[in-house]
């Protein structure tokens, strides 16, 4: 085993242990589950632990590189338009690929009864991540203070908010959470490091860095229109 797949599994076994300890001691003195529900939960952390372990050594050897090197060689290859373009396609892509965004968008599905399709949620929270990712990296391109997009971007949610439907409006803020996942999070900070590192003068700690804050805006606003137009 590598030192770094190694070094993977520890993380995972320190964040997935605890909550398996905690259930486990639950069950034993406090709940009593049928002991098959439980054997199944038990089997399911496990199956956890081992897919969050290669998951985590898949990002390490193959996304975050990939991102880095992406958003290395675009902006001297690329002009502009196809910049940003393939910066939306990234964008869509690995949020329509987050598992987050498909447990939301379920729970939502089956919650409504299918009032709000699991597809249509997806849909709209990955063009907002889309939107939004098109604009942070045009942000580093251009040397805007990311104060100015945030200041904008949540006065925006907040004028918005007023005229979205209620049941709406926290699921708005929980589509803009779940953005914020394992696939999403590692390969858009890559794109954003990559490209601030080949830009003169510019910083990679400091314009790398909110590209996942502006992108979780996105959904937000996407699912406050979403409710707009079902109200």
């Amino acid at each position: 085993m590598s030192v770094r797949l190694k070094d993977n599994l520890y993380e995972v076994l320190l964040a997935v242990l605890p909550i398996t300890l905690v259930t486990t001691i639950l069950q034993v003195f406090v709940i009593a589950l049928p002991t098959a529900m439980f054997l199944r939960f038990l089997i399911g952390a496990l199956l956890v632990m081992v897919g969050l372990t290669l998951f985590l050594q898949g990002v390490k050897m193959g996304l975050l590189p990939m991102g880095e090197t992406i958003g290395a060689e675009l902006p001297q290859r690329a002009s502009l338009p196809i910049i940003l373009l393939v910066a939306f396609l990234l964008g869509f892509l690995v949020t329509v690929a987050e598992p987050d965004v498909r447990v939301l968008a379920f729970q939502v599905d089956l919650v409504s009864e299918g009032a709000v399709s699991k597809n249509i949620l997806i849909l709209a929270v990955a063009l907002g991540v889309a939107v939004f990712v098109c604009m942070a990296l045009l942000r580093i391109i251009l040397g805007v203070p990311i104060t100015y997009l945030l200041a904008g971007g949540y006065t925006i949610v907040l004028l918005l908010s007023f005229f979205t439907p209620p049941d709406f409006v926290p699921l708005s803020f929980d589509a803009g959470g779940v953005t914020t996942g394992p696939v999403t999070v590692p390969f858009i900070l890559a794109l954003g490091i990559g490209t601030a590192a080949v830009l003169g003068g510019r910083s990679s700690f400091s314009d790398g860095f909110g590209l996942v804050g502006l992108a979780s805006i996105g959904p937000i606003l996407a699912v406050m229109i979403l409710g707009v137009i079902y109200q």
